[in-house]
Order: structure tokens, then sequence, then C-alpha cells
């Protein structure tokens, strides 16, 4: 297991034994073409010796406070909290990162590792499009060359990070297989990646597929949980009693979860696209709905039918229909440690409105799912506890699907 602590102004990098490498209780392993075997190996290793490295330490830090703008500040939505009456909010505000979301957390970090092992070329898959432009913006900065596979129905819905990464000096490829997704787009990446290992290195987006990645998401990620926690006990003298985030693969929530993994008394609450309801077809609420099975090279809960076969999910937002999730928050939800919940298309537009209204602030439609969940969350709590919530990305990428819900 890879744990990240935050120590005062240094990133603290280390590894932990585990009974059983590559996974997460049941969940997680290595489900792929032995082509890809050699490659995954090389990754771990790595990985495992960057992480040790003084020089990747400091290269990191650097990029993570002079080019990220980390750390992001751990802000209280006063108006928020008083709009509810109830508990304190305080919005960890990943959306000013630099590119506009937590996603250039591990872009960078993974391109950095690309460098390691010599691999000149990068390839990539993109649901919303943040990590495809967090993982273009790495890759021009590093001098490396760029490949960003993208379902043709989420190209017309997210135009402005298409443009963004074009402009970044990406190749976007369009996938038009399928439903046109996250899914497929995924599944296209990685054909894409066997066909070409020995020189091409997979930045994958987010905290899944086959081991290593998911610990080296969630490595790069967790110095999200780790600055909360510090500014939250800095600010307040003491923890806070919940962690809100959004689910979809799952990279920003187990981000900001981590820290907090020990702190027994802070309960985790994921909120995963409850689309047009969990009653229906229609929706990607994979914890909620879901049963274990493999996709995508890793074992964890799954939408699928009786024989196996992938259904397919829905969401408002791009960033959150897929029909799978991290090995790790099937783990979390299996042993108790997390809870999952779904919000519907609608609640999520809800709480995007609310908190442009009283805070001044757009959020991404996927952070507006953690947000739409207050309305039933907030009447549970006191004025005494405290709430973070990852506001994991800013919204106006998702301008061309808000418009066609808000008649201004």
């Amino acid at each position: 297991m890879i744990v990240i602590i935050k120590q005062k102004n240094k990133v603290n990098l280390s590894l932990l034994n585990t009974n059983k490498k590559g996974y997460f209780g049941n969940f997680g392993g290595q489900f792929v073409p032995e082509t890809l075997m050699p490659a995954l190996s090389e990754l771990e290793t790595v990985f495992e010796n960057a992480i040790k490295e003084p020089e990747f330490q400091l290269e990191l830090k650097n990029l993570y406070q002079n080019y990220i703008g980390r750390p992001t500040p751990l802000y209280y939505a006063k108006r928020l909290t008083e709009y509810f009456g109830k508990a304190k909010i305080l919005l960890k505000r990943e959306d000013l990162n630099h590119t506009g979301a937590h996603k250039i957390n591990n872009a960078v970090g993974q391109a950095l590792l690309a460098k390691k092992l010599g691999k000149k070329n990068i390839i990539a898959e993109t649901g919303a499009g943040q990590h495809g432009v967090a993982t273009a913006t790495a890759c021009a900065l590093l001098d490396l060359n760029c490949t960003i596979y993208m379902g043709a129905k989420d190209m017309e819905r997210q135009k402005p990070n298409v443009f963004r990464m074009k402009m970044l000096g990406a190749n976007v490829q369009e996938v038009t297989n399928g439903e046109q997704t996250l899914k497929e787009a995924t599944s296209e990446a990685i054909r894409a990646w066997v066909s070409r290992v020995e020189n091409t290195h997979y930045i994958l987006g987010t905290a899944s597929g086959p081991h290593p990645y998911p610990l080296i998401v969630r490595e790069f990620q967790a110095i999200i949980g780790s600055e909360a926690r510090e500014q939250c006990l800095e600010s307040y003298n003491k923890l806070p009693n919940y962690v809100l985030a959004c689910i979809g693969g799952g990279s920003n929530a187990i981000g900001i979860f981590h820290a907090f993994k020990e702190d027994q008394s802070v309960k985790f609450i994921g909120l995963e696209a409850g689309g047009k309801g969990i009653e229906t077809t229609e929706h990607a609420a994979t914890l909620t709905k879901g049963s274990p099975g493999i996709l995508h090279g890793t074992k964890s809960y799954l939408l699928q039918d009786n024989f196996g076969r992938i259904k397919e999910a829905h969401s408002i937002s791009a960033g959150m229909d897929y029909p799978g999730v991290g090995p790790e928050h099937s783990h979390l939800k299996d042993i108790g440690r997390a809870e999952y919940f779904s919000v519907t298309d609608d609640e999520a537009l809800q709480g995007f409105q609310l908190l442009a209204r009283v805070e001044g602030i757009l959020a991404a439609l996927e952070s507006s799912h953690a947000i739409g969940y207050l309305f039933k969350f907030m009447p549970q709590t006191s004025s005494d506890e405290i709430i973070i919530l990852n506001l994991s990305g800013r919204g106006d990428k998702d301008i061309p699907i808000l418009s066609q819900y808000f008649d201004f």
C-alpha cells in the first residue's frame, strides 16, 4: 500500500507493505494482455524508485507550488453555511489549480515518470476533458508528444476543453464506437497502448485500471487531503467530521480521503451520478447499484447485467458517466469505511446554481453532485460540526451543457 504524508513544506512519499500486492482487499489486480505486463512492471519499479529520490521530490514540489499553484485554499463558505444553518462548510478549492481541476496533480506526476521511463510519447483518455487538458498541459511543459482519446459524444458536449487540448498541441482522437463516452475512450486508449507500448506511456486519469495505476494516481492526488487536513487543524484546531467528494472513477475522492483514512472520527461520503434516478437504467451509480466484476484491467464494482456485460452509464456530467470505479473505493465500501450515495442530474444542477448564487463560484458539474447532496445531508448535521467538500473543478467547461438547462 502507498500512502502520502504531508509534512510542513514537504511532500513525503512512502511505501508500506501489503499482504496482497496490487489489491485493496478483494479489489484491484492486473487483468491485461501479456504484452502490457512488462510495461506495468517497469512502471512500478520506476515509480517506487522515483518517490524515494530527493531530486524527484524537489521537482514535484516545485511544479506543485510554482506551476500548479498549490496549496489550494480551504475556503470557509460562509454564505453557503448560513443558507443551510447547520455544519460549517469548507471547500477545498481544487478548481483554482492551473487548468481548473485536480487532474493536473496526477498528470504532472506521471509525465515526470514518463521522462524517467525514457518514453517520449504519451496517450491518455478523457471524459469531461479535464484530464485531457491536464495531460496536454503537462506534455507541453515537459516536451512530450500527446495523444488524447475522447468519445464523440463527450467531444460535442465539452467543446471548450477539446479546443484547449488542441491549442496545447495534443492530437485529439475521436472515438465513435459504442456509447462514445469515457468507457469507449478508455478502451481505445488501452488498445493503442498495447500496439506501441515500447515507446509510449499511458497517463491514466483516475484511480483505477491495472496495478500500479490506482496507487500511482492516489499518490499524486493525496496532496489534496494532506493539505486539507493540515489546513483544517491549523484554522480550526480539529479535524472535520465529514469529508465529501463526487465519485466518477474516483481520483479526486480518494485524493482527499486518504490523509484522513486512519482518523475514524472522520466520515467519508462519496457522491455518484444518479442520472435520471437509480430506479431507472439511466444513471452511473456504480457503488450504489453495481456488483463486482472486471473492467479496464481491474476488479471493482461495475454496472453489469447477469451475464457480466457492461451496462450503459448516464450522467449530465461527462466526467461521471463511467460504469466502473476505482478498486480502493470498492474496498472502502465493502469494509464500511466510506459511504456512497447517488445524486440525480436535477439535484446536481440545483447544487450548481446554489453555489453560483450564494458564493459566486461556478463549480464543475462533477463537483456539483457533492453540492447537490447538501440539500439532503445538511439537516442531519449540527452547527458544531465541520464538513470539508472537495470542489474538484470549475464549471466553465460545462457551459455547453448548462446552457441547455438554464434559460437566461
